[in-house]
């Protein structure tokens, strides 16, 4: 899929450097200065507007305004992260020039909802040149996508050596906020609606997403939230993030009194001296991992009041529509290719659920009747557990209602419907698909079409009710109520209630051991 992303991205960036005709320019004042925009097929577009200026570790500033007018024909550079080995220009990824956004539309004399899409790649790298939202666009809203700082620079703990540093933990998302700010100071120009902005996610993004809803500096500024695929649980602490911020200053035989010594740090070295501190006091987190730590949001009581979907999110966004939703295989290793008996299978889920696993066998097939042996080994174990816990308490303690989701769809390459796959569906993007969907049939862009259409008619009011859907009721614990994505969009009722306990039992250990130690101590 990286392969996909980049070759998509390449795509699009040639595209946007599409210049526009001279009497036909799309200009619009903002803040900062005068931006011009491009035409993008359908939509007017403006890509790689600066919303905030940076210091290390340090909160995100005001944009020192232009003179004259800013071409915006072309992505802005991503924020710094590890690239294995591949050499980027300042152009392409910058510490100082990163935070910038893109802004997608078709009117901009309207007043039409506002979209933020927040990229996933953990809170350690990623960019907004992955998902395009032309497409989306088209759908009657405002289609805004932003980078942010990310890992060592984003999330550093430095508050411990220096008062200076107090927000030098969480300033990869105040940068986010900063963008929330933009908006609502000038998304009015682009024909959106500052009072109705929907902040959506997947992945790490999601992940964000629930960030914000527990974080005071955000409030009042968006007035609904998606998480796609992002219940992996942040176990960070004060104690965790701080003993990691000093571990990092040892790393570097930088002394707490000589701590402005680490801005003369490049980022290959600061970077890797993360790294090493991570291994040497809190410990790394390896891949698959259904908890993550280190470089990301930690509760400070102020910036951020708690970490999300543990079980939920702060009192402040009681009031905050929310669509929640994961893939049939997630992150799981696809068996679809392996000849399998339920015998094998049967074998190989033994060491996982032990004298469990004919429950889980019974659990599955009622949940998905007609369950093959490869999906009894392919199925989600990571996100839709926590997902369902995360909504059943959320259902039940807001005033605001929870719709649930699950992506079902199959890919004809791989025939499972993994992580991020959903994303060409909901950005309307599938003509853009390359290697991922090569050749889209009717039946792929008519459900495009309504996913897209589901996503921006909950950005225009809180309910996804869509025409081509069945009615979807808000989510409690008692009805279950999920819509499934695919050919033949459908509701469930309390599907795999069963099923997702028996994985949260048996797949979560790591997790439970992490809270009977923090209970303890």
């Amino acid at each position: 899929m990286n392969k996909s992303i980049l070759v998509t991205a390449a795509l699009f960036t040639l595209a946007a450097f599409t210049s526009c005709k001279d009497d036909n320019k799309l200009v619009v004042e903002t803040t900062s200065g005068l931006v011009e925009g491009f035409e993008q097929e359908g939509t007017q577009a403006f890509l790689g507007i600066p919303y905030a200026e940076v210091e290390r570790f340090m909160p995100p500033k005001p944009v020192t305004p232009w003179e004259g007018v800013r071409r915006c024909d072309h992505w802005g550079p991503q924020v710094m992260q590890f690239t294995h080995g591949r050499q980027l220009s300042e152009d392409e990824m910058s510490e100082k020039n990163s935070c910038v956004l893109n802004v997608w539309t078709t009117d901009r004399n309207a007043r039409r909802p506002v979209m933020l899409w927040i990229h996933g790649g953990g809170f350690d790298s990623g960019t907004s040149a992955w998902n395009p939202g032309m497409g989306l666009a088209k759908k009657d809203v405002v289609v805004v996508s932003l980078n942010h700082r990310l890992n060592i620079l984003g999330f550093l703990d430095l508050s411990a050596c220096s008062d200076k540093y107090k927000y030098s933990a969480n300033v990869g998302m105040l940068d986010i906020v900063a963008a929330l700010q933009w908006i609502r100071d000038n998304i009015a120009q682009f024909g959106g609606d500052p009072g109705n902005v929907t902040i959506f996610g997947e992945s790490g993004g999601g992940g964000k997403v629930g960030t914000l809803l527990s974080m005071p500096s955000a409030k009042g500024l968006f007035h609904k939230a998606i998480i796609m695929s992002g219940t992996i649980l942040n176990v960070n602490t004060k104690a965790m993030s701080e003993a990691l911020g000093k571990a990092v200053l040892k790393e570097l035989n930088i002394d707490p009194s000589e701590i402005e010594r680490i801005n003369e740090v490049s980022y290959d070295s600061l970077y890797a001296a993360g790294q090493r501190a991570m291994a040497a006091s809190i410990g790394t987190r390896k891949p698959g991992t259904p908890m993550m730590w280190g470089f990301g949001p930690t509760p400070d009581g102020e910036t951020l009041l708690q970490q999300p979907f543990q079980p939920g999110f702060a009192a402040i966004s009681d009031d905050i529509p929310i669509l929640i939703g994961t893939t049939f295989n997630e992150l799981q290793r696809l068996r679809y290719n392996d000849d399998l008996t339920f015998e094998q299978a049967r074998e190989a889920l033994l060491p996982t659920f032990g004298n469990e696993t004919d429950d889980y066998i019974s659990a599955l097939n009622e949940a998905w009747p007609g369950s093959t042996p490869q999906d009894l080994l392919s199925i989600d174990w990571l996100f839709r557990p926590k997902t369902l816990i995360t909504a059943d308490a959320i259902a039940e303690s807001r005033k605001a209602p929870t719709y649930m989701y699950m992506f079902t769809w199959r890919s004809p390459l791989n025939k499972g419907s993994v992580h991020g796959q959903e994303l060409m569906f909901c950005f309307n993007t599938l003509h853009h698909a390359t290697n991922d969907l090569p050749e889209p049939s009717d039946a792929d862009l008519a459900l495009a079409d309504v996913m897209s259409s589901t996503w921006a008619k909950f950005a225009h009011d809180g309910n996804p009710n869509t025409l081509g859907l069945p009615l979807w009721h808000p989510y409690t614990a008692e009805n279950g109520e999920m819509m499934v994505f695919d050919y033949d969009c459908r509701i469930l009722n309390n599907p795999d209630r069963k099923l997702q306990q028996i994985i949260n039992r048996h797949c979560f250990k790591q997790l439970d051991e992490f809270n009977s130690k923090a209970v303890s101590k």
